[in-house]
């Protein structure tokens, strides 16, 4: 569980970090739409643990004479009329406070007069929000910080937006145990699935029953969509249709992870639909293994993605599957599934990152990949999601039960 303690430790992190710089997080934006969930943007929910507030903005204001006010929570005003749709919400007051755990909470409607005074007072602003590319939109703090330099002399920015990945690149004791619990949880909806897999079952089948095993054990749904391919569907790496009836002889490529207080586990694992490997099969399945398990093996703080990469393409290439293997070895996961991406630094103690070897072979319809969740230590790892059946002979008894 993260506390308020740790949200605030979080931010203090950040106000030191901004060296007399403000800086400005968004939630994002609610579509309204009733065919999706709305969720903050990352950086947002990970600096305050409030994930129902659409268009909320966190202000940090370093130089601000009044330290209550150096960090400050905007929310947008209330709708009575709009909360009998949308949910209730609560006042400005000592509850909404404690509820948040921010000492001073603000409409939106008053951050342009603040920012006025920032700018008179400190000049300088600096970027939190991810950079945009070349063919985007600009972030949204920095097309507000642009317009605020066009209408006050002498007003600077500059770029922080490294500042919050590196701190969500590294997971607090709390965060790695919510990781673990959402691991656990899609344990069972693995077990789940491999029992049920069959000849003649959809794969959309396959996935509603990972999804009923996360949310019996206490899941709310999927971290991201299933991916859940049988033939040559294993073969394509994001595959999404999940409408195919499962054949035997044939392998499916499971690929899901259950959601929990806003993190997920990403485990793959790929099975025989007779429940028995074949001898071709088994051999291009035990080639992954093994490059997976020496990628693992090599996990230390210090370590690279692109270390462990070479060392688990090695075994693949030596087995002649070398093109075959068309994606990296791993990613950060936390409060995205690819969490923190584009981080090419070395691995830090408290790190979480996904080590997922594949080889992909359509002219065959066979695809293999294997993944599990990996915490970094100093010295070595700890695998969470070790649990979950991944050798030949562990994944045949499975499916078996």
């Amino acid at each position: 569980m993260i506390t308020q303690q740790e949200y605030a430790a979080r931010r203090e992190k950040i106000l030191s970090a901004l060296d007399g710089c403000a800086g400005l997080v968004f939630s994002g934006t609610s579509n309204a739409s009733l065919e999706t969930t709305w969720r903050p943007h990352a950086h947002f929910e990970y600096l305050t643990g409030v994930t129902n507030e659409p268009d909320g903005v966190l202000l940090f204001d370093p130089t601000n004479p009044v330290q209550a006010r150096r960090v400050v929570l905007f929310l947008t005003s209330r709708d009575p009329e709009k909360e009998q749709w949308d949910g209730l919400r609560k006042s400005i007051g000592s509850a909404l406070r404690k509820e948040t755990g921010f000492a001073t909470v603000l409409r939106t409607g008053s951050l342009p007069l603040v920012l006025s005074d920032i700018a008179t007072r400190c000049k300088t602003f600096a970027t939190l929000m991810p950079s945009a590319s070349v063919m985007q939109d600009v972030s949204q703090d920095l097309a507000l910080f642009q317009k605020i330099s066009a209408r006050t002399p002498n007003c600077e920015i500059v770029d922080k937006s490294s500042t919050i990945p590196l701190l969500r690149s590294v997971k607090s004791e709390g965060e790695i145990q919510t990781i673990q619990e959402a691991v656990d949880m899609t344990a069972v909806g693995f077990a789940n699935a491999m029992s049920f897999v069959q000849h003649g079952v959809n794969e959309f089948q396959v996935q509603a029953t990972l999804e009923h095993g996360y949310a019996m054990a206490g899941g709310r749904g999927s971290a991201f969509p299933p991916i859940v391919g049988g033939g040559l569907n294993s073969t394509v790496l994001h595959y999404k249709e999940n409408d195919q009836d499962l054949v035997d002889g044939d392998l499916v490529c499971i690929d899901s992870g259950a959601f929990f207080k806003g993190y997920g586990a990403d485990i793959s694992r790929t099975v025989p639909v007779s429940g028995t490997f074949s001898d071709r099969q088994a051999e291009i399945y035990e080639i992954v293994l093994e490059a997976e398990e020496a990628a693992i093996g090599a996990v230390k703080e210090g370590v690279t993605l692109a270390e462990l990469d070479a060392i688990a393409r090695a075994i693949i290439v030596k087995a002649g599957y070398g093109d075959y293997f068309i994606h990296s070895i791993g990613h950060h996961l936390g409060l995205e599934t690819h969490d923190c991406c584009g981080t090419p630094a070395p691995l830090k103690e408290g790190a979480v990152i996904t080590i997922e070897p594949g080889i992909y072979l359509p002219e065959e319809s066979l695809g293999v990949r294997i993944e599990d969740d990996i915490v970094v230590k100093k010295g070595g790892y700890v695998n969470l999601s070790k649990s979950i059946p991944k050798t030949v002979a562990e994944v045949e008894a499975a499916m078996k039960v």
